[in-house]
Formats: structure tokens, sequence, C-alpha cells
């Protein structure tokens, strides 16, 4: 087996690892790799993570870790990677800035540096810095030949070859700047919308509540606006959200909806809300937490105009029928690994450096 399948495998061993905490109840299964050396250590790992970042609960990382469990199967890893020819790369030392918005949300940047045979240098965000280093040890035990090509940094980045890194707007500039003489992926902000007709089935619009309050929409694939037909009526939007009506218990996001509603109040808004969501006609795609902006379309013809327009702002779309690369609803957080962000594809990128 060469280097790269081993590192292949040692992925492929790490979903199952962390399949044993993807449930409610956190399981100790049999015949996984090192699991009585790293298994209390994760636990322990998970814990921090909730103690140091309030947004990070245990419901929101069990979900992520379920995610990965599920995309880090020997199937999904090999059919994802035989559209690759990794066989002729020459190593070179990618930098990795992440975000920290939700758990372990640079990690698909992680697996596709390390797959496609690079090293990797890692400057993560201080909202998200226990998950991911401790994964990684767990991933040298595995596969030993990783020693050595995973670092992890809080310094100023030096000798790396080329860089993905994930910012606002303003950040993004500051890393065009100074990453300008390296290869580099560069994101910027995003958010989701979903294109509703008035015609979804109670069931979407259950799975769309999925899409709008996972990770308290702090996902640059939660879904932030809706695009709605005039004389749309709410009433079913809003009987499907109330199932999430235990969200405003948690303190953070109540902070946040008790201000934004004093804001639009102030400001006089005009807006509709059901004790734990506001919605507000907005033409912007960045709403803020508790929110969710809508905007009303003429005709599917003009809307997808203004949607091909507005391209570089959007990370998914969520509807029916309606728009080429459209994501079912419920599926923006259960990307596949395919499922590149920005549409950028970071293999291809890494294969060219």
């Amino acid at each position: 087996m060469s280097n790269k399948d081993h590192i292949t495998e040692a992925f492929i061993q790490l979903g199952r690892f962390i399949s044993q905490f993807s449930s409610e109840e956190v399981e100790k299964k049999e015949n996984i790799l090192h699991n009585d050396l790293f298994f209390d250590g994760f636990k322990h790992q998970i814990k921090l993570a909730k103690e140091y970042n309030g947004w990070f609960t245990k419901e929101n990382i069990r979900f992520s870790l379920d995610g990965w469990s599920t995309q880090l199967s020997e199937d999904n890893i090999k059919q994802w990677l035989n559209n690759y020819n990794t066989d002729q790369v020459t190593p070179k030392t990618v930098a990795i800035i992440m975000a920290g918005n939700i758990p372990l949300v640079g990690f698909h940047d992680f697996l596709c540096v390390l797959v496609s045979g690079h090293h990797v240098l890692v400057k993560q965000s201080s909202n998200d810095k226990h998950l991911l280093p401790y994964l990684a040890k767990y991933l040298e035990h595995v596969a030993p030949e990783l020693k050595g090509k995973i670092k992890f940094t809080e310094d100023k980045l030096e000798a790396f070859d080329a860089v993905i890194a994930t910012g606002s707007n303003n950040t993004a500039r500051y890393f065009e700047f100074y990453f300008k003489n390296k290869p580099s992926i560069i994101r910027k902000n995003r958010n989701s919308a979903a294109i509703l007709t008035g015609n979804e089935t109670k069931e979407q619009l259950d799975l769309l509540s999925e899409d709008i309050f996972r990770y308290y929409g702090l996902g640059c694939r939660n879904v932030s606006k809706l695009f709605i037909p005039k004389g749309y009526n709410f009433d079913a939007f809003f009987a499907a959200m109330y199932k999430w009506h235990p969200i405003v218990n948690e303190s953070k996001y109540a902070n946040n909806y008790d201000y934004n509603k004093a804001v639009y109040i102030m400001s006089e808004f005009d807006m509709l809300e059901n004790g734990f969501l506001m919605i507000k006609e907005d033409q912007s795609y960045a709403s803020p937490i508790a929110t969710v902006f809508y905007e009303y379309y003429d005709t599917e013809d003009t809307l997808k105009q203004k949607l091909d327009i507005d391209k570089d702002l959007i990370q998914c779309i969520v509807a029916d029928g309606f728009y080429e690369n459209e994501i079912p609803f419920g599926k923006t957080q259960k990307p596949e690994l395919s499922d590149y962000a920005d549409d950028v594809d970071t293999i291809a990128f890494l294969l060219e450096i």
C-alpha cells in the first residue's frame, strides 16, 4: 500500500472513530483502531469545545461529527478521489486559514490537502481550536507517515507554498494583498437562499427549518434569505418553523434575538416574528442571527437573472426544480465531499500548485 493509500485509509478509520460521537449518546464501539488511547480524550475535547464557545452545543458538535463520519466512508472517499490523478504530485506545504463559525468548518480543506499528497500548515480560529488537533493526532497514529506533514500554528504563517484562506470580505482584502505572490483560494462572505413558490409541501418546509436553524444560522450554507412570489402567505412557513422554538432558550441566541428585535422596532422596520424568528423584507443576503430576509420576485426568469448576477454572494440555492445545481430542502448542512465551497474545486487547485 502506498503512502497516499495509507493516508486515505487513515481518514476512513477516522470516520469510524468519530462515528462513536455522532449520536445523542456517545457509544464506545468494538474494533476501532487506537480506541483505548483516544476515546476518552476526544470526549474531553468535545467538552472543552462546548465550554470555550457557547455556539458549539453538544447537538451542533454531534451533527458535524455525524456528517463527517458519514462522508469518510471507504466508498465515499474512493468514489470522490477517482475523479483525480494524484500520482504525480510533488509535495508542497499548503497553509490553511480556517474560519470558526461552526464546528470543524475547515476540515474539508484539511482533508483535501492531505489526500492530494501535500503537507498542511493550519492556522485555526480561536473559536474552534480543540477538535481538529486531536483528530490530527489520531490520524498520525493510524498512518505514522503523516507525522511531520501536519503542523498547527498560532504565529505568523511562514514557509508555505500555497494558501487556502477563509474569512470576511474585509479580511479577504488583506489576504489578497498578503498572499498575492502565492497560489491561493481566498473565500469571502457568502450566504444561502431558498426559492419558494407557495406550493411547498409541509415536509419541504419542515426540512427548510433545518437549513435555517442548524448551527444557529451561522454557516455560509445556512439559508438566510427567501425569495417568494407576490402575495405569499407565511402561515405554513411559520408553522413549519415552530418545532425549533426551544432555540430561544439558548442564551446566546436569545440575546441576539432580543437585540435585533429591539433595533427593528426602534427603527420602525416592518417585520413578522413568532417569538424566536423574525422575517424582514430586505435585498441583502446576509441576515443577522434570528432573522431571515425575504424578497419578492415577479417571474422565474427575472429571478434567475438576479441569481446569476449575484452568484458570487451565494453559497447554496435551495429549491425544487427551479435552478441548476440547486440543493434539496434540508440538505444545505449535509454537503458531499465533492461539494466545494464557493464552487471552487479544491483538489484541482491542489494538483496544479
